[in-house]
């Protein structure tokens, strides 16, 4: 069953019907392709690829379904309703990007456009709109056969949790509990968080999306001191918090199969290798047999000096990613129907490190060298080195990459 036979039906669940026509949507698609022709608009690429390049064909994947390969770089709410989400178009326009992973609830709890999910309007998550014409912003990247995903972060909700004080963290003194910055969580061990995710999921594939993925899908990262104040309401006796996320993934999944998209989630880098849920309820076997894709954020700069034996690993982000990959790849050779592994990569600097093209194309080579060919790369600011990536024409995007350009 393809998702778009399902729409009379998500439609009902999430109260939501269509507003523009086709006439009118086929408009604005010509509208925002005069707007990428538009010489006034900032340019990146222009002074690392060739002027003359002709960007190939390359037809849109059929509906519900992924590209072959993917290599997508993330775009926030605001550069997804902004200006800059035009640079990121041009730039999967002329090089190897296909995909882009579009914030549609961040950490703020906050929704990118105008969602009609009840539970979205209840809670106020309307009131920081970034994309007003998003539906015009899918339809150009429909056109331009880039593949659209949804990014939605579960358990980190601050507006969620004032909302409904029974579904948050709460603290041993009374009141919420908080994390270091002062940001307020949800409890994951409660079903209708997931199910309020599940409603924004089904949401944006009517909108467009074509895939969804799902962050924070896990308890808060934070000190033993800290978490020990933390009483979360909905935990059942002798409950663990692995034990928690993964019943509560089954759930979710089963909901996004039914919207005939790919079921995608991000987990701590650390989950290829480490032998416990890390005290955030995720494990690596859990997620790989749950989820059609997994994306370890293997950022270089979040190891710990000596990781894998290395002395300063935001140094060596070659070395860090390789060795990542290498263990998921072997703890997945004993999962049956283990998820596709689409590795988020690091693309800004931070530590006293700065990466540039080279940096981001090093950790790109690991992938491919371990026998990957899908990654995704994150710059909260949206601004990517195009220098680390292959012009469309030699990309290769059904078969591995071969070797990397020269960087600039």
């Amino acid at each position: 069953m393809t998702r778009w036979s399902l729409l009379p039906l998500v439609g009902l669940l999430v109260g939501w019907t269509p507003q523009h026509t086709a006439a009118q949507d086929t408009a604005s698609v010509h509208e925002w392709r005069g707007i990428l022709r538009d010489a006034r608009r900032p340019d990146y690429v222009r002074e690392v690829l060739p002027a003359a390049l002709q960007p190939i064909g390359l037809p849109p994947p059929p509906v519900g379904e992924a590209p072959p390969v993917v290599r997508a770089v993330y775009a926030n709410a605001w550069v997804f309703g902004g200006a800059r989400f035009f640079n990121l178009v041009r730039l999967a326009d002329t090089t190897e990007i296909n995909a882009l992973v579009i914030d549609v609830k961040d950490g703020t709890g906050y929704i990118t456009y105008r969602s009609s999910v009840a539970m979205a309007i209840e809670i106020g998550a309307n009131g920081l709109i970034r994309a007003r014409d998003v539906r015009d912003r899918l339809a150009l990247l429909q056109e331009r056969g880039i593949h659209p995903i949804a990014r939605i972060v579960v358990a980190k909700d601050p507006l969620l949790a004032e909302a409904k004080p029974d579904w948050a963290v709460r603290d041993v003194d009374g009141g919420y509990w908080t994390d270091r910055q002062g940001d307020r969580w949800v409890d994951a061990y409660r079903d209708s968080v997931w199910l309020y995710a599940a409603e924004i999921a089904a949401e944006a594939v009517l909108l467009g999306f074509a895939e969804i993925q799902f962050d924070y899908i896990r308890f808060p990262d934070e000190p033993a001191e800290l978490l020990d104040r933390a009483i979360f309401p909905a935990q059942q006796p002798g409950q663990s918090r692995r034990a928690a996320v993964r019943a509560n993934l089954t759930l979710l999944r089963d909901r996004v199969k039914a919207m005939g998209v790919p079921f995608t989630v991000d987990v701590f880098g650390l989950t290829t290798s480490a032998r416990t849920d890390l005290g955030i309820g995720q494990y690596w076997e859990d997620v790989s047999t749950l989820a059609d894709v997994v994306l370890p954020m293997v950022y270089p700069s979040h190891y710990n000096r000596g990781a894998y034996g290395i002395t300063f690993p935001n140094a060596e982000p070659y070395a860090v990613v390789r060795r990542a990959l290498e263990d998921g790849l072997k703890r997945n050779e004993n999962v049956p129907n283990a998820a596709r592994i689409r590795p988020y990569l690091q693309s800004f600097s931070i530590r006293r490190v700065r990466y540039t093209a080279r940096e981001v194309r090093a950790q790109i080579d690991a992938v491919h060298d371990v026998g990957l060919t899908d990654w995704v790369l994150w710059n909260a600011s949206g601004r990517y080195p195009a220098g680390a990536f292959l012009p469309k024409e030699t990309s290769g995007l059904g078969s591995p990459v071969p070797a990397g350009p020269k960087i600039r």
